[in-house]
């Protein structure tokens, strides 16, 4: 397989790797300045990019390429909504215009689908950086963008999946969710319910997992984002 050419322009070659964003913006960059028709990007999350000015540099060159008309679509797992500022996030990716779906289909860390005639695939990420191999393969575009297509036709959009994702808190769930929101010692909140301190941290516990957070404070905002909160 050819390697890229020292412009740094995609040609005659297939395929070629770079490390890290730096190197990706450098040798690659231009093509995200040269969407026409299409723009589609699946991930597993939102930190693949790991320099936000690389993450700037790249969305910067999609809103300045010259269809004026284009809608890009992201697909994304649940994953990407882990907590409130990935949300704000991609509503606000929404609002700029994109489509945003979301899939409970195992994806890849990243891949960038551009004009069916591009494709950008993201690596694990590494001490030295995250690998991104691009290719201009026919084979590989046409069979990497088909399976961009099931999985969108089969997922979410992100308002309906927000809305539909509410867990269900019972009485004592939203006690505790008040509890946690007062400002008492785990003491004196278990002690205000009625319940041992075990209990009373056994149920917190439970509380964040069914709530996806990873802490008390994020606990309470997502709460707070679902209308749970008393």
């Amino acid at each position: 397989m050819a390697a890229c050419c020292q412009t740094g322009r995609v040609r005659n070659e297939q395929v070629f790797s770079v490390r890290g964003d730096e190197e990706l913006v450098a040798r690659a960059g231009h093509l995200f300045a040269s969407v026409q028709n299409e723009f589609l990007c699946a991930a597993r999350d939102l930190g693949t990019w790991s320099q936000p000015e690389a993450r700037a540099a790249v969305q910067g060159r999609v809103r300045s390429s010259t269809a004026a008309d284009l809608t890009p679509r992201k697909l994304l797992s649940p994953v990407a909504l882990a907590d409130e500022e990935a949300r704000a996030h991609l509503r606000s990716v929404q609002n700029m215009g994109a489509l945003v779906r979301i899939s409970g289909s195992p994806l890849p860390h990243e891949t960038i689908l551009i004009d069916r005639r591009v494709v950008i695939l993201a690596g694990q990420e590494t001490p030295v950086g995250r690998e991104y191999t691009v290719s201009t393969s026919r084979v590989l575009v046409d069979s990497v963008h088909s399976l961009f297509q099931a999985i969108w036709h089969t997922a979410v959009d992100l308002d309906t999946y927000l809305r539909s994702d509410v867990p269900h808190l019972d009485t004592e769930g939203r006690r505790i969710l008040e509890a946690l929101g007062s400002g008492l010692t785990d003491e004196s909140a278990a002690k205000r319910l009625g319940v041992s301190l075990r209990t009373y941290r056994r149920r917190v516990a439970e509380l964040m997992v069914t709530l996806e957070a990873d802490s008390r404070f994020q606990a309470g905002l997502r709460a707070g984002e679902l209308g749970l909160s008393p």
